[in-house]
């Protein structure tokens, strides 16, 4: 079987979800590998994701490891039998394996769901907007790299287009929608933008304003994608380096909780969009 010399996230995903399988079951990797009939090093090589497993080995190993949950192993197989040739692929080799990963991990979501204190959300963003992000980085980008870059961003909208149309929640606190990274002309166009896009039945919008009291949550901006099954979930964090990617049970339990705290303190979907109005109209 031919070796990985970088798996994506995804592929990766699957090796540590049979790996956490397999310590729950209580078995060395030697013990699995005779299982399979094979050895240590496969088994090594599957659970990091630089070798492909079959579903029929998937199915092995679950049934080895004592796995009742019939919902999970179908979700595994999905991904390891799984050959979508994704958009993003057309960037291999261009841009960091981080925006691909990314885009991959949206591609599959169930749903999504996004925290914003300083910026408006990568899937909201106009062209403008993306460009001036971008354009702030220390080095500054070759001019082609920038424009990969947003036009990457710009396609990863699709997610929330048609005919993928994923279900989608976003609180945006004021500051983002405030905070001018263009000019004047940009920041209303993109305040449209959302307003546009907050009209779609599967998108929801909420606003944190400045006003409110005994909102202490500032820190917890997160990106938070549904798996196929809520133990294939995913958190993404950015890190100096690219987007970091969290599946630990804990955590994911730890960040849903964080958003509906900071969910629960936003205004409502109605009132969010008469206070993107005004400030429309103040622009």
């Amino acid at each position: 079987m031919t070796r990985r010399k970088q798996p994506t996230s995804r592929q990766a995903r699957l090796g540590s979800e049979l790996r956490k399988l397999r310590e729950a079951a209580g078995l060395k990797g030697l013990e699995a590998a005779a299982l399979l009939g094979t050895d240590s090093a496969q088994i090594s090589q599957i659970e990091f994701g630089t070798a492909g497993v079959s579903e029929d080995r998937v199915r092995r190993l679950a049934a080895h490891y004592s796995c009742a949950d019939a919902e999970l192993i179908e979700a595994l197989v999905t991904m390891a039998t799984d050959r979508t040739h994704g958009w993003w692929e057309e960037y291999r080799g261009l841009l960091p394996t981080s925006f691909l990963d990314l885009a991959e991990l949206e591609y599959h979501s169930s749903y999504r769901l996004d925290v914003e204190f300083l910026h408006v959300p990568g899937l909201f963003q106009t062209e403008d907007y993306a460009r001036a992000i971008f354009s702030y980085r220390v080095p500054e980008l070759p001019e082609s790299e920038l424009e990969l870059r947003v036009r990457h961003r710009m396609e990863r909208k699709a997610v929330i287009g048609e005919p993928a149309r994923v279900p989608y929640e976003a609180v945006i606190h004021e500051a983002a929608l405030r905070i001018r990274v263009c000019d004047r002309a940009a920041a209303r166009a993109q305040l449209d933008r959302i307003l546009d896009l907050s009209e779609a039945p599967h998108v929801t919008v909420r606003v944190i304003p400045f006003e409110l009291d005994g909102f202490a949550g500032a820190t917890n901006a997160m990106m938070y994608a549904g798996g196929i099954v809520p133990k294939l979930d995913t958190a993404v964090r950015d890190a100096p380096h690219g987007a970091g990617f969290i599946d630990s049970e804990a955590q994911l339990s730890a960040f849903r909780t964080l958003f509906r705290k900071v969910e629960s303190a936003s205004l409502n979907p109605e009132r969010s969009r008469d206070f993107m109005h005004h400030l429309s109209k103040e622009l």
